[in-house]
């Protein structure tokens, strides 16, 4: 549907595009910077952009994508496709106490459609796709910054004019080689930032199509309108910020569109001026939209709101130490120094860390704190461009102002922690959006230097010279996030004082086999945050290993206290517990974490060893077959209820399970050697030596593999395969318990054979 526009006191639309071109000078006057062709500018800004992360194309799955990805069971076949849209971006349950309520479901449709190409998890895809949605975003950048720093007109054949071809091709360049960016190319979780900016601008493109010139002249159409809704509609199913796109749309449509003065207006409604129409505010075409716009958003976050329900999300006091803070004036102060934060890693992105928490930023308690400077400086700069985006007398840098604070503000509002709480301090991630704002000042800035300059060509160096150095920090930011030891190791010196970053150069250290160097990050992550729980449990797992029962014991009994349901630290403890042979206590542990967490194989499992060892053997069967039923590929429960059975003379039960087991695992060589060994002792040989035979392919080297098949053949009568069986076996474990005395029992055997024979 078209409407034409006709009012006989306000300008028509036509009339507003005819004259924008006489109105302002054109903004690239000035500007000493390249002239390229549309094309051409978007090639070398695809080609820029690709450079700056290409070498993260091949890293691993870091940091949040293991949890959002790699134990996401939404990316799994099995997992119904409707249920994306009752789950978290981390696959929780919306209802669960426990969920962050970050509804992504189309990010992580993504996820599931690279996971399912790829046939695994093999992050090369994930950050292909990442790396292909930046350079798109990127080339993008030059229509809309085109628009936001040269205006909106049509040529007579309704295609769009790029009235500053020099300033949008700068200010894309700039957006493409941003640092900050790096979390969320780099990152494969930061893919929900680049779907939701991807639609964000396709949305606000939308809405400039809704004015393109046709037969009937300049008018504006609804259906454009329309999409520009469902296109930011989708922007917000990727990401939350993708909302803010139709408040940003319709400040577009009131100043590029219809050029209303905001100082004028809102003195006009200070003092009830009458005149308003001629302020534009109330033509007819600008209240539709807007109405439009804003029974779209408002559409949108009432389905949302229903299908998250009002629960808030569960943050602690870590993740966002100010939004606990008592005091008004200590939560205010300090959300404004995040906010000055961010703006110094738009303004100078060389100190970027993965996670800006747990101490890495210390409160501002009193106006004493010399970072006090850094909110008075934001707000100096901010209202100084305030002022001159209201009060000037320049027409197009109103617009160019307003349309810069707009875009770097508007967008951040999610994360500002006015509306709600938030799960950190500082995000890079976060910045994306924004940074379209910080680029169409940074730009407009330059342009205005280059007018007052009189060496124009140094300072169009100077800028090469940013840009070439963004490129360098791009390429050596993702190269660090292309592994989680890079990754966190490149933090210490950002943010030495951030727990959370020492647990997991520890965690790294240690999944790697080197436990003493964890062991004293973990200790230093518990020094800088006493209550930190996971620290005290990895490090009281690792302590455990290490046969330090005591001191592991203090520090998971410790954790437990602080927080009473964290049902790992339990099943630890417990372990402990049953290593000092405190098996009441132990027990009693076991079903403490069972009771807070009640879907627990691994804890059903230990409570299973501790019943056998108490020789209750009900007990520890009804433990482990709970364990199976929880996770069906649990092979240590089969395994051990399999060789309990077998210990007990129950071969007829052992082999049930065993072959009930090996239905569901049928690949796993330690299912296939216990049920061996059962079969073997009821004399099924043919079979058992099928089953030995198939786990040595799989596990050649495994000494009691072999030593196993030897005492079947041994007893079967086939003494020269035992013989060649037992000596593998030697060989591959000369202490392996039992078979020397076996072999030397087969030789002697073979021995007097020969005698009889000879």
């Amino acid at each position: 549907q078209i409407f034409n526009q006709h009012n006989a006191e306000a300008p028509s639309l036509e009339q507003a595009f005819r004259r924008m071109a006489p109105m302002e000078p054109n903004p690239d006057h000035d500007l000493s910077w390249f002239l390229l062709p549309s094309y051409w500018a978007k090639m070398v800004v695809a080609l820029i952009s690709f450079l700056c992360f290409a070498n993260s194309y091949d890293g691993d799955f870091v940091f949040d994508d293991s949890e959002a990805i790699i134990n996401n069971k939404d990316l799994r076949a099995e997992t119904p496709l409707g249920d994306l849209w009752y789950h978290d971006f981390w696959g929780s349950k919306l209802s669960s106490n426990t969920s962050h309520k970050s509804y992504r479901p189309l990010t992580v449709l993504t996820f599931r459609i690279n996971y399912l190409f790829a046939g695994g998890f093999y992050p090369i895809g994930f950050h292909v796709i990442n790396i292909i949605l930046h350079c798109t975003i990127s080339v993008l950048m030059v229509d809309v910054f085109s628009i936001l720093l040269g205006g909106l007109q049509f040529s007579n054949k309704g295609r769009r004019l790029n009235l500053a071809p020099k300033s949008s091709l700068l200010a894309a360049l700039l957006f493409a080689v941003h640092p900050v960016h790096t979390e969320c190319v780099a990152g494969i979780v930061g893919r929900a930032d680049l779907l939701c900016a991807l639609f964000f601008l396709l949305s606000f493109l939308g809405y400039c199509k809704a004015f393109r010139e046709n037969k009937e002249g300049h008018t504006f159409s609804v259906f454009w309108v329309l999409v520009s809704v469902v296109l930011g509609a989708i922007a917000m199913l990727c990401k939350e910020q993708g909302i803010t796109i139709l408040g940003l749309n319709a400040m577009f449509d009131a100043l590029v569109i219809n050029k209303i003065n905001l100082l004028k207006l809102i003195q006009k409604l200070l003092y009830k001026d009458k005149a308003l129409e001629n302020a534009g505010l109330l033509r007819k075409g600008l209240l539709f939209r807007i109405t439009l716009l804003m029974c779209g958003g408002a559409s949108i976050l009432y389905i949302r709101w229903r299908i998250m329900g009002t629960g808030p999300p569960a943050f602690t006091e870590v993740d966002n130490p100010a939004s606990f803070a008592d005091s008004l004036f200590v939560r205010a102060i300090n959300y404004n120094y995040y906010y000055s934060l961010n703006a110094w890693l738009l303004l100078c992105p060389w100190w970027l860390c993965f996670d800006w928490s747990m101490g890495c930023i210390p409160l501002i308690k009193s106006v004493s704190d010399w970072r006090i400077i850094a909110l008075a400086a934001l707000w100096f700069c901010l209202i100084g461009l305030i002022c001159q985006a209201l009060c000037s007398e320049d027409s197009r840098k109103r617009r160019i102002l307003t349309l810069g604070l707009g875009f770097l503000i508007i967008p951040f509002l999610p994360a500002s922690n006015l509306f709600f709480r938030v799960g950190f301090v500082v995000a890079e991630r976060v910045i994306y959006l924004p940074s379209i704002g910080y680029c169409i000042l940074f730009t407009y800035g330059f342009s205005l230097l280059s007018k007052q300059a009189k060496k124009k060509k140094i300072l169009a160096v100077a800028v090469l010279g940013i840009l070439l150095i963004n490129v360098m920090r791009c390429a050596l930011r993702s190269s660090q996030w292309r592994s989680e030891e890079q990754l966190f190791r490149s933090a210490l010196s950002v943010c030495p004082l951030n727990a959370k970053v020492h647990y997991n150069v520890g965690k790294n250290l240690a999944d790697k086999g080197n436990q003493s160097a964890a062991i004293k990050y973990y200790r230093e992550a518990v020094r800088l945050n006493p209550k930190y729980v996971h620290a005290m449990n990895n490090l009281g797992n690792i302590l455990k290993e290490r046969n330090e029962l005591h001191e592991a014991e203090e520090l998971l009994s410790l954790a437990v206290q602080i927080q009473p349901d964290f049902a790992a630290a339990w099943m630890n403890l417990g372990i402990v517990q049953n290593s000092l042979r405190r098996f009441e206590e132990a027990e009693q542990s076991y079903w403490t974490a069972i009771k807070h967490r009640k879907k627990y194989p691994d804890c059903y499992y230990n409570l299973g060893r501790l019943y056998a060892d108490l020789n209750r053997h009900i007990d520890a069967l009804n433990a482990w077959r709970n364990a199976t039923v929880l996770k069906p590929e649990h092979s240590l429960a089969w395994n051990n209820m399999i060789i309990l059975l077998d210990n007990t003379g129950n071969l007829a039960q052992a082999e049930a399970v065993g072959r009930e087991a090996l239905e569901l695992i049928p690949n796993d060589h330690s299912l296939m050697f216990s049920l061996a060994n059962v079969l073997g002792k009821s004399q099924k040989y043919k079979e058992s030596e099928a089953l030995f035979l198939k786990a040595i392919k799989a596990n050649p080297n495994a000494a009691s593999y072999h030593g196993n098949l030897a005492v079947l053949y041994h007893r079967w009568g086939n003494l020269d395969l035992a013989k060649k069986h037992y000596e593998v076996s030697l060989k591959l474990d000369p202490m392996a318990p039992g078979t020397k005395e076996n072999y030397n029992l087969l030789r002697r055997k073979l021995e007097q054979l020969q005698k009889k024979g000879g």
